[in-house]
């Protein structure tokens, strides 16, 4: 199993499992838009016995606003 692990934007921080190690980008659905992050370096822990595979995602863009609504 792998994980991608997301830096910057609202899941700051956040493992998510990925099933394909191999992808360069995610689109994640966040409220009622989607959130993109891109792959920056190649997979760690690649080996037997020091891990999950990792990649590290960086926030890229969101499809809507990203904060607070009207009604908080």
């Amino acid at each position: 199993m792998a994980i991608a692990r997301l830096h910057g934007g609202p899941l700051d921080g956040q493992v998510l499992p990925l099933e394909k190690p191999e992808l360069d980008s995610l689109i994640v659905p966040y409220g009622e838009g989607q959130i993109v992050y891109k792959r920056d370096g190649s997979l760690e822990h690649t080996g037997s016995s020091d891990g999950p595979t990792e990649a590290a995602f960086w926030f890229i863009e969101a499809t809507d606003d990203i904060g607070n609504s009207v009604d908080d």
